[in-house]
C-alpha cells in the first residue's frame, strides 16, 4: 500500500466496552464523516440503544455538520480537553490495545484488508476478550457460570479457534 495513512473512526461504549469501528479512509471529508454519524445513530436505534453524550477530539476533521446529525438525535457532542488524552482514556486505551494486538502484527495491505481485520477484531473484542474494568465480562455476552463440582474441572476440554490466522485465539469450552 505504499506508506498511506489510513484514518479509523471508532466509538466505545463506555458502560458495557462495546466497539463501533464505523470505517476507515485515507481521505477523511466533512460528507464521510457526517455520513458516518447517520450510520451511528441508525445503528443505535436499530440495537435499541440510547447514548447521552458523545465524547471527541478537537480535531478539524469532524465538520459541524457532524456534531448536527448527533444534536438530532439527541446526543449532546462532548468535547475533549486540548491535550488531555485522559480524558477519554477508555478508548485511548482502546486505541493502545487494537494496536498491540493486532495492527502491530498485521500487514495491511489496502483499505479493504484493514477494515477486515477491523471488523474481526471488533467482533473478537466484543464477544470473546474478557475485559478487567468490567470485571472480566465480555460485552456483548455474560460471563459463563463458575464451576464448582470438581467432577467438571478434570474432565475439562477446551478448544482453540484461530481468528485472522492465528493472529487472535478464542478458547471455548467443548460439548
Amino acid at each position: 500500500m505504499s506508506g498511506t495513512h489510513l484514518y479509523v473512526l471508532a466509538v466505545i461504549e463506555h458502560t458495557s466496552r462495546r466497539i463501533r469501528v464505523l470505517g476507515a479512509t485515507a481521505h477523511p471529508t466533512a460528507a464521510w464523516v457526517a455520513q458516518a454519524a447517520k450510520n451511528l445513530v441508525m445503528d443505535l436505534d436499530d440495537a435499541g440503544n440510547s447514548a447521552r453524550f458523545l465524547m471527541r477530539d478537537r480535531d478539524g476533521k469532524f465538520p459541524a455538520l457532524f456534531d448536527a446529525v448527533l444534536a438530532d438525535a439527541g446526543i449532546r457532542v462532548v468535547l475533549s480537553g486540548v491535550r488531555i488524552p485522559q480524558m477519554n482514556a477508555i478508548m485511548e486505551r482502546w486505541i493502545k490495545t487494537c494496536r498491540h494486538e493486532l495492527l502491530d502484527r498485521t500487514l495491511i495491505w489496502n483499505q479493504r484488508h484493514l477494515l477486515h481485520a477491523l471488523r474481526e477484531y471488533e467482533q473478537f473484542y466484543n464477544t470473546h476478550r474478557p475485559h478487567q474494568g468490567i470485571a472480566n465480562a465480555r460485552p456483548l455476552h455474560p460471563l459463563p457460570p463458575p464451576i464448582t463440582d470438581q467432577a467438571q474441572i478434570t474432565d475439562f476440554d477446551v478448544r482453540r479457534r484461530q481468528r485472522l490466522g492465528g493472529i487472535l485465539n478464542e478458547y471455548h469450552h467443548a460439548a
